[in-house]
């Protein structure tokens, strides 16, 4: 089905085709007899596992980026993932960069953004994770949520939460955005991501240096032995790093991320590389994802597979474009594996392709 549809989205704008897909995944993800048609199309056979504590139906998750606001993960779990990871959020709400901001490499299989958070804000995507009743039927249908207020959701997937600072916050003042995130998402997420290697906000990546990171994970995790005291259970923390460090500011990094006691690493976000591209788009600012990255990625997975030497899980992601990838990954040593611009190219059913592959 894909195959048909993929020539009429790649018509659209990048980003227009995004929403669309999103805002469809929501509506039938809300819609009970469309969501269930979605799981009996999607479904593959369950391989569970506990990483960091948590109880995953199988290996695979969506990065965050998709579904930056918690519309449609219903939807996202209907297809099978095993983790869906929402945002990245922010404080407040703030529009991200201008546009055009979105780029297909369609000879590369590749996607740049430079679409810099854009985000609706914690308050919002607080809403959406502990909605109150919707007050008639299209509110179900849509999701749209009332003012009267109702317990944590419990998804069919485990979901976390990516964290960011708002664009106009000085890097000297971040840890108190990313503090106030996790006050907020504490109790409504199953894990939280701290984002500190978007290469789309400026000056977000030196949060990545040994000092810097060390100061703003000790203070996360003072915050969150607060937080288990109100919620009586651990709140695991990963958090996710950039593919262009080199290997010796990655080994600080990974330490750093050790020694506070952080749950995981993410590796890797996006990368400003534009080594060997093909496409018209090659010289436009941004993350690349996709194809390209594989390689980098993979690289930087086997160092820091090797760096922590199995403390702390380590999740795959970038370049992960069919089952293959993902399986390398998975030999490589990852806990988990995330995709996300492989499902532009590969289409939904990639999710189901990866699991049965296993």
């Amino acid at each position: 089905m894909y195959r048909l549809l993929r020539p009429l989205l790649f018509r659209l704008d990048p980003e227009r085709a995004h929403a669309f897909t999103l805002h469809a995944l929501c509506i039938t993800g809300n819609f009970f007899p469309s969501r269930k048609i979605l799981e009996l199309l999607y479904h593959a056979p369950s391989k569970p596992v506990t990483v960091f504590g948590l109880t995953f139906k199988n290996l695979i998750g969506l990065a965050a980026g998709y579904d930056k606001d918690c519309l449609a993960v219903r939807g996202l779990a209907a297809l099978g993932f095993g983790h869906v990871e929402v945002g990245t959020v922010t404080p407040k709400p703030q529009p991200g960069n201008p546009s055009p901001r979105v780029f297909r490499l369609v000879e590369d299989e590749a996607v740049i953004n430079r679409m810099g958070f854009p985000s609706r804000g914690a308050e919002y995507m607080q809403a959406r994770l502990s909605p109150g009743v919707p007050s008639n039927w299209l509110g179900r249908v849509l999701g749209i949520a009332s003012e009267r207020p109702q317990r944590r959701i419990h998804w069919n997937t485990v979901l976390g939460v990516n964290l960011g600072k708002n664009k106009e916050t000085p890097n000297e003042e971040a840890v108190f955005d990313y503090l106030a995130l996790l006050q907020n998402f504490a109790g409504l997420a199953d894990y939280l991501t701290v984002n500190v290697s978007s290469p789309n906000t400026v000056g977000l990546r030196s949060l990545q240096g040994r000092a810097a990171l060390e100061g703003l994970l000790t203070q996360l995790h003072r915050q969150r032995l607060i937080e288990q005291q109100t919620y009586k259970k651990r709140i695991p923390i990963l958090v996710k790093l950039a593919p262009d460090l080199s290997e010796a500011e990655l080994d600080d990094a990974l330490e750093a991320i050790v020694h506070t006691r952080m749950d995981g690493v993410i590796v890797t976000n996006t990368t400003l590389g534009r080594e060997g591209l093909q496409s018209n788009y090659r010289g436009e600012s941004g993350g690349l994802s996709g194809s390209p990255l594989r390689v980098k990625s993979e690289a930087v997975l086997r160092q820091a597979i090797k760096r922590v030497d199995g403390q702390i899980p380590v999740v795959s992601a970038g370049g992960v474009m069919n089952p293959e990838d993902a399986k390398r990954r998975l030999e490589l040593g990852a806990a988990l594996v995330q995709v996300y611009t492989g499902l532009i190219y590969r289409g939904p059913g990639l999710v189901k392709e990866i699991i049965r592959a296993l």
